[in-house]
């Protein structure tokens, strides 16, 4: 094209150009995400390559010790893939249920999870005042049911309570305070049931667990912040929240250690370097020896029985080892990525229920990560909580893809995905295999358009009009 060409279409070569030669990467990544179904593939892709991680790192954090301990270097990781099998299919369940169901679950869930973590908290509490001191505990046995640590066993099944009531929190508290929509900006209004029953879901766990009862802690604040509570609100459950932190801290059977963990953390010079320092110090050994690059996968020293739950809550301190601060950032990037999603999903989504879940799920698994990793690198106190997606855990990672799998199913339902998948759908038989279709968004009309409906019909202005607040929402989707 001459130039008196370009002069006779305006003269402006952007016109001519390909938006990514005019504009560049930029434009390129906002035309990715502005398709309508780029929450659901970013929600997909994030965790996939997280867990596929997980999955290699645990093998390569274990494969040692359970070759010394069993001689099969496979054994951790093969129960760890046997998870993440059955943490798929909570993923596929989940993304197929519709939205009523989640709020039908949330208080079965609350209840199933308060009981479990009681009998935990009484087992656990029994075995300590059976077992002598100086000598390990000795877990005490209810015929097939028994409590060790965090875990609970009923004969050969075993779980964790605490990751079911983060879960069932999220969904229990979302539609409570769904349903009281506007009201919740009265005191009395979140006193009644939902501050009670979130702090006494928080000492049950944090009896046993002080850094779940922080993830749950994140989660709730989470909730909280979605559904447009008042700051103020926020200043008075953080002084209620950290007194009540501070005397889990000086619980009686837990305030030695928990206490040695915090000094470690505030003075390391003042702890014992092979007592309660020990672990810190391993895993910033661990990443000092890993460098820009790392010595390789599968080539960390500190598992070689130095670097004690190398396969669990330090597991980032093996990644940073072998793969180094290259790897560690694609695993940080991955997360950022994860974290945008959710608040993403949060923001489009067009139910206040699905909203608040949303967004209380994205801050516990980002406030989780921040946690762990914080914990590692030195930043924060280490609390022992996983990472998600790659620690080794049963329980854990199977929680953690069902409650993807939610997220998925409210991507879908996003107004213009729901809209791209009715106007393109999928074959018959990928409905069935994978997701059926979302809900299509209802229409609203404006006060306006109601107020001239109702004039036609020799009614009084709005007298028929549907509410248009969060309330309204709510009352619309618990129809569908």
């Amino acid at each position: 094209m001459s130039a008196t060409d370009q002069r006779g279409t305006g003269g402006d070569r952007s016109a001519v150009l390909p938006v990514t030669l005019a504009h560049g990467p930029v434009a390129l990544l906002r035309g990715v995400l502005d398709r309508p179904l780029a929450s659901y593939y970013l929600l997909l892709a994030s965790s996939s390559l997280l867990l596929l991680i997980g999955l290699v790192m645990v093998f390569s954090a274990t494969s040692v010790e359970a070759y010394v301990n069993d001689g099969d270097a496979y054994a951790s990781v093969r129960k760890q893939a046997i998870s993440a099998v059955v943490g798929l299919v909570g993923f596929w369940i989940f993304q197929r249920l519709p939205a009523r169901t989640y709020r039908a679950l949330g208080a079965p869930l609350l209840v199933a999870s308060a009981i479990m973590l009681a009998v935990l908290d009484v087992l656990a509490f029994v075995a300590d005042m059976r077992t002598p001191p100086g000598q390990d505990v000795t877990p005490v046995r209810l015929g097939p049911l028994y409590g060790d640590g965090l875990w609970l066993y009923l004969g050969p099944l075993q779980l964790q309570p605490a990751e079911i009531a983060k879960l069932a929190l999220a969904l229990w508290a979302a539609r409570l305070l769904a349903r009281k929509g506007p009201t919740i900006g009265w005191w009395r209004e979140l006193a009644t049931p939902l501050f009670p029953v979130a702090a006494g879901i928080m000492v049950l766990v944090g009896i046993n667990d002080l850094g779940t009862m922080l993830c749950l802690l994140i989660l709730f604040v989470g909730l909280l912040w979605s559904a447009g509570v008042r700051l103020r609100v926020f200043a008075a459950m953080s002084a209620v929240a950290l007194s009540g932190i501070a005397m889990l801290v000086a619980l009686p059977g837990k305030a030695k250690w928990r206490g040695a963990r915090l000094t470690a953390f505030l003075d390391p010079s003042a702890c014992d370097q092979q007592a309660a320092c020990y672990q810190a110090r391993q895993g910033r050994y661990a990443i000092a020896d890993g460098g820009w690059f790392g010595v390789g996968l599968g080539e960390s020293r500190g598992k070689w029985g130095w670097l004690p739950n190398g396969h669990n809550d330090f597991i980032f301190a093996v990644i940073a080892e072998e793969l180094g601060v290259v790897g560690s950032l694609v695993v940080l990037a991955l997360l950022a990525v994860l974290a945008y999603t959710g608040l993403r999903i949060a923001r489009r989504v067009d139910d206040p229920f699905r909203r608040m879940v949303a967004a209380g799920i994205t801050f516990w698994l980002v406030g989780q990560a921040v946690i762990n990793i914080g914990g590692v690198v030195g930043l924060l106190p280490i609390t022992g909580l996983p990472l998600p997606f790659i620690s080794d855990g049963g329980s854990a990672l199977v929680v953690t893809m069902s409650a993807v799998g939610l997220l998925a199913s409210f991507a879908r339902a996003e107004p213009d995905a729901a809209r791209a998948l009715h106007a393109r759908p999928p074959a018959k038989w990928m409905r069935l295999v994978w997701a059926p279709l979302p809900p299509l968004p209802r229409q609203r009309r404006t006060r306006s358009a109601a107020g001239r409906g109702a004039a036609g019909r020799g009614e009084a202005p709005g007298a028929r009009a549907r509410p248009t607040g969060a309330t309204g929402r709510g009352d619309a989707e618990r129809r569908r």
